[in-house]
This record gives structure tokens, C-alpha cells and sequence, in this order.
């Protein structure tokens, strides 16, 4: 399975697998359980290969931030996101040194931890994107 399969549904707290495309939507697994559901196509969907985190310098994919959380935490899952908004944001600081301090909010800390854990907990151990097409050098 990989990131650009899954998919974060606004106002849903879970993550879910991509499964097909439905007349009105498309149809999702739950990465916590088993249960499938039609999500309407006015809901919000977002794959998590197509989200990036702002930093001092570029954005930065979501998949590098998972990949640096995945080395400092030996693979193992992350602090709670329920944690105090302080050790969020020193946790955040040491994973991503460079991330920018006033536009990314401790919600969104949060949710790129509770994603981290889930994915985790799944059997995640690797967060590449796809390849991206190269171009032929110019000559």
C-alpha cells in the first residue's frame, strides 16, 4: 500500500484506503478496521502524498515529516496527540527543525501525529511519494 492511496476525509477522524471509484463518490476502507464507506463527492478528500507541511524554506511533503518521525522514533509510534501543545511542538521542532513556527498551528502538529500513529499501527514502515516523471535533459 502506498501514501497516495490514502486518503484523509474532512471531519473524519480516522484514515482510509482508497478502494474504487462509486457513481456518487468512492468507496473507502478504514485503515482501523475493516469498515468500507461510500464518500459522497462533496465531501473534502485529500490524499496524504498531495499534503505538505510549511517550513522556513519550501514546503515540505507530508511523507519526508513521517519518514523523519518514523527515524526519530525508531519506528515506533509517536507521543500521543493529545498531549500538552508544548511537547507537541518540541517533539515537532526536533522531527522538523525548520518548520514554520507561525503558520503551522498545534492542530495541525496534532493531526500529522495522530496520522503518524495510525499509519504506524497499520504496518507503515515506509512514506515514499511516487516517482515523479523525469524530464529529458535539454541539450
Amino acid at each position: 500500500m502506498e501514501l497516495k492511496e490514502i486518503l484523509a476525509i474532512s471531519g473524519q477522524p480516522d484514515l482510509y484506503r482508497y478502494i474504487a471509484q462509486s457513481r456518487n463518490g468512492v468507496i473507502v476502507e478504514s485503515l482501523t478496521g475493516e469498515k468500507r464507506m461510500n464518500v459522497p463527492a462533496s465531501s473534502r478528500v485529500s490524499a496524504l502524498s498531495e499534503i505538505s507541511m510549511f517550513t522556513e524554506g519550501e514546503d515540505k511533503p507530508l511523507a519526508a515529516v513521517f519518514t523523519a518521525m518514523y527515524e526519530h522514533t525508531g519506528g515506533k509510534p509517536a507521543l500521543s496527540h493529545k498531549e500538552s501543545p508544548e511537547r507537541l511542538k518540541a517533539f515537532f521542532a526536533e522531527v522538523v527543525p525548520d518548520y514554520d513556527r507561525e503558520r503551522v498551528h498545534v492542530s495541525d502538529i496534532k493531526k500529522a501525529v495522530a496520522w503518524f500513529n495510525l499509519l504506524v499501527g497499520a504496518g507503515f514502515t515506509e512514506f515514499k511519494l511516487p516517482d515523479e516523471e523525469q524530464e529529458p535533459a535539454a541539450e
